[in-house]
Parts: structure tokens; sequence; C-alpha cells
């Protein structure tokens, strides 16, 4: 058995802008100035999620100048007004657009049980222990718990591993098929401890994820899923600041994370 440190989440990807594309749409319905006010100016880079979720707000409403739509004299041209705007009017569809994908890192199926709850607006591929055979669990401890129920814990994951090796040992052969030995795997997992850590890929959106920080980041929540929505906000606060920087972080409780509130929840 290795003990885990902590969970990590890594940002691996996050949306990209095809400017040139976008300028040629905006060259038809005539928004080149709202183009050239953001994307032109020197020394000015925004983040691609927020020019897409701004692109997709001013699409809705036509308003990418004053009279282009009739409806509308004028418009916002602050973006952080506009970005805020959205956020305080609940016009969380336009977040939708955007959207950020995470591995996370020896989080245990405990965890992974919980976040995979989050179906709507995310992705999520959970390593397969009907494939991945259990020759080195790695475990992270809670904390708050009596060290004696911390060691008696480990010794009960160390009796496991030396189940699984003697099971291996008598259940696989060096000529065996690889269909059997998925077979055999799935079976054998079923001894495991729920506490295990694995490996998820876990994609969202910038609506889904704010209502995951929320929720996962609450003072009731479980500590694992607090110290990895923790590193979420962290990470989406960096990548996207107008867009998460209404959150503001509380008192720790529940260990050592805090708290992430906003004004402007369930968006």
């Amino acid at each position: 058995m290795q003990t885990v440190e902590t969970p990590k989440v890594y940002c691996i990807a996050e949306p990209k802008l095809n400017t040139e594309v976008v300028l040629e749409y905006l060259h038809e319905v005539g928004g080149e100035q709202w183009f050239n006010r953001i994307f032109t100016q020197p020394d000015y880079e925004i983040p691609a999620a927020e020019g897409l979720v701004e692109f997709m707000g001013r699409l809705c409403y036509k308003s990418w100048v004053p009279g282009l739509n009739a409806n509308v004299t004028k418009v916002r041209e602050d973006r952080d007004d506009y970005l805020l705007n959205i956020l305080r009017s609940g016009h969380g569809s336009v977040l939708a657009h955007a959207w950020f994908n995470f591995v996370i890192h020896d989080g245990s199926r405990v965890f992974t049980a919980e976040m995979n709850r989050h179906a709507v607006g995310t992705a999520i591929s959970e390593q397969s222990l009907r494939y991945v055979r259990l020759n080195n669990l790695r475990f992270w401890n809670p904390s708050g718990l009596h060290e004696d129920t911390v060691d008696e814990g480990e010794k009960l994951i160390a009796a496991f591993e030396e189940f699984y090796e003697r099971a291996t040992e008598r259940e696989f052969s060096d000529d065996m098929e690889f269909a059997q030995k998925k077979i055999i795997t799935s079976k054998l997992r079923r001894w495991a401890p729920l506490g295990l850590a694995t490996e998820e890929g876990w994609s969202g959106n910038i609506r889904a994820i704010r209502h995951v920080i929320e929720m996962r980041t609450a003072a009731h929540a479980e500590e694992e899923i607090r110290i990895i929505a923790d590193q979420i906000a962290k990470i989406m606060q960096e990548k996207c600041p107008l867009l998460f920087g209404d959150y503001i972080q509380g008192p720790a409780v529940n260990g050592s994370v805090p708290v992430w509130e906003t004004n402007y929840r369930k968006v």
C-alpha cells in the first residue's frame, strides 16, 4: 500500500477560439466592431472561454453594436461588466458552451461515486477495474480519525493486497487470452476496498463546473471531494477570472478546505 498525500487535479485542455471564422461570421451580420474592440487591441489577450461566452451572449440579443438590433439602443462595452451581468441575470445557458477537461489523480472510488452523479454538463471516463489489475493499491487517509483506527485500516488493506497477490498467482497464466484475463480481473475487484485511489477523466462546461464548486466545497460535503473541488475552483479562477471571480473563499471547515461562496448561485 502507498499512502497518497492528497488527490491532485490537472487541467489538460480548455477552449480555443477560431478567430478567423468568428470574424467571417461577424462580417456577415455586422458585428466586426465588437471583434475589433475585443481581439485587436495590442497586448490584450482574453481567455478563449470568456470570449466564447461573450460571443454566445451577444449572439442571443444581436448586441454586437447599438442599433444592429432595433430594440437595442446601447450595449455594454466593458467586458468585466458584461460577463458579470451574465452571472447577475442568471443567463447560464451561454456558460454551457465552454468546456474544460481535467484528470483527477488518486481520487478514491468513494469520491467518484459522488462526483459521477453530476452527469448534466459533464463527461466522465473512469479507470476500469475490469481491465486494470490492482497490483499496487494507493490510499488517501481522511483526517480526524483515531490513530489506532488508521493503523487497523491499513492492516486490512495490507491483508487484501496479500490475498490479491495469491489470487492472481492462482487464477492467471502466461498463455491466457486477454478476454479471460478481463473476466478474472473483474471478479477479483469485488473484494477491493472502496477507498482505493483511481484515475478519472472529468470534463465540464462552465455552468456545470460552477455548480460542482458550490455543491462540493459546501461545509457538509465529504472531505475528499471538497479537496478536489477546491483545486478545480482555484484552476478555474485562474483560467477565467471574470467568470469565477465572484467566488469568495469562506472559512475552512471539515478539514482545511474553505467554502467557496457567491451571490450568483445556480447561474
